[in-house]
């Protein structure tokens, strides 16, 4: 694929996977809120559109995702509660390793992600909505490969 230091991508993604399975139950926990602590917040230029366009339904918590495309490359920004760490560790570890990715580095997000990561804390009951955030990311990918712009109604944000 497309990885490069500015892009860790898959590569980078099952480097941390692999971290993670390697840590008893309770490390993985406190790394995992550590990762929630690392996600940005939105960016102001962001925070004054419409958040429904842009909301994760099939999620639990209100969670909005706010693609960008910046020189062919994407970069992703969410409005998640502080009071979700699950959610924000899984956003913050994706977006570690694939904002400044092309697109179809971002495509290529294993089916069995969230299963590797969130079985081994007992958060398989959230799976369906912690999915549905990762094929949001692949679709803002699949439209921005395919150069149909990201619009809010899919998504995605506008540019």
């Amino acid at each position: 694929m497309n990885a490069t230091p500015s892009c860790p991508g898959l590569a980078g993604l099952e480097r941390t996977l692999r971290r993670l399975q390697s840590l008893p139950p309770e490390l993985v926990r406190q790394a995992l809120v550590q990762y929630s602590r690392k996600l940005a917040p939105l960016p102001e230029h962001l925070r004054t559109l419409p958040r429904e366009p842009f909301a994760v339904h099939e999620c639990q918590t209100p969670v909005a995702l706010y693609p960008e495309v910046v020189d062919g490359r994407l970069v992703f920004w969410a409005d998640v509660p502080a009071s979700a760490p699950s959610i924000r560790a899984l956003l913050a570890v994706l977006f570690e390793a694939f904002n400044g990715c092309p697109p179809e580095e971002i495509e290529g997000i294993p089916s069995d992600f969230v299963r590797r990561l969130m079985d081994r804390l007992g958060l398989g009951a959230r799976e369906a909505g912690l999915n549905a955030i990762v094929e949001r990311l692949r679709r803002a990918a699949r439209q921005a490969r395919q150069g149909a712009g990201l619009a809010p109604g899919a998504g995605a944000a506008p540019n």
